[in-house]
């Protein structure tokens, strides 16, 4: 196994998550290059872990805890890590140490540039992400928001614990249309699918539906509003994880459609 720094000629894979066989991860792709693009010049990190036949089969991306949607200072934060665990494409490759090996770079990388410990968010269920693997990684909570759990590990005694920033408004409604309010910050492409179908939706159901788009990749932006990605549709938001499919999304506007006067 070996973990190498991103290079060029991996970014489009990097962007697709790993995903290649996926036309469903290339919905999003658009979002999330252009969130690399600008994120890189601000600290941003990532690494793959490759096996012994040289297949790109993990990742993981962090950075600045302080360019992130998370509250934090002199942290490092852990946006995703990955191993391909699809049997399509290049094969399930868990369970064979990649996420450790990653993560394990992720921090001495941290360490090198100065960070006072690292931070992450994981699930409180057994799906991925899950914060019961960041705990056995040496990691403990320093927040929780429903299912989502903030985990961090201090590498100096100073280092302050990480918070999540929580929702504190939405925009005022349009009386006599159905309001879908989309929150996209573009790191993830799971997270930009439900984006895309939203807007494809509101403009084929027509002019009863407005859309207000919140770009959150400023973290002055996202903390007008403590959202970085989510869906509402008239103020009820929708869960996007997984991501529902394009019908679901039409289906529930549709719905809020016909109760209009």
């Amino acid at each position: 196994m070996n973990v190498i720094d991103l290079p060029k000629e991996h970014e489009e894979l990097f962007f697709i998550c790993l995903e290649d066989w996926s036309d469903e991860a290339k919905e999003g792709v658009a979002r999330r290059r252009a969130w690399y693009s600008k994120m890189k010049e601000r600290g941003l990190r990532v690494k793959l872990a490759l096996d012994g036949r040289g297949v790109v089969g993990g990742m993981i991306q962090y950075a600045p805890i302080e360019r992130t949607h998370v509250d934090g200072e002199g942290l490092y934060f852990i946006y995703c890590i990955w191993v391909h665990g699809h049997k399509k494409g290049r094969g399930d490759l868990t369970g064979r140490g990649m996420g450790k090996a990653l993560l394990k770079a992720a921090e001495e990388d941290a360490r090198a540039l100065g960070a006072k410990g690292m931070a992450a968010w994981g699930i409180s269920l057994p799906f991925w992400m899950k914060a019961s693997w960041f705990k056995k990684q040496g990691y403990r909570k320093a927040d929780r928001d429903g299912m989502a759990v903030l985990m961090w590990k201090p590498f100096v005694e100073a280092a302050r614990p990480p918070r999540w920033i929580r929702l504190t408004r939405l925009p005022q409604p349009v009386p006599g249309k159905v309001n879908v309010t989309i929150f996209s910050n573009g790191w993830c492409s799971a997270q930009n699918l439900p984006v895309e179908r939203a807007l494809r939706a509101a403009r084929e159901l027509g002019d009863r539906v407005v859309v207000q788009e919140i770009d959150t990749f400023e973290p002055a932006d996202f903390r007008r509003w403590g959202r970085c990605d989510a869906l509402f549709i008239d103020g009820r938001e929708v869960r996007t994880g997984p991501p529902p499919s394009y019908e679901k999304v039409k289906r529930l506007i549709e719905k809020r459609l016909r109760k209009l006067r």
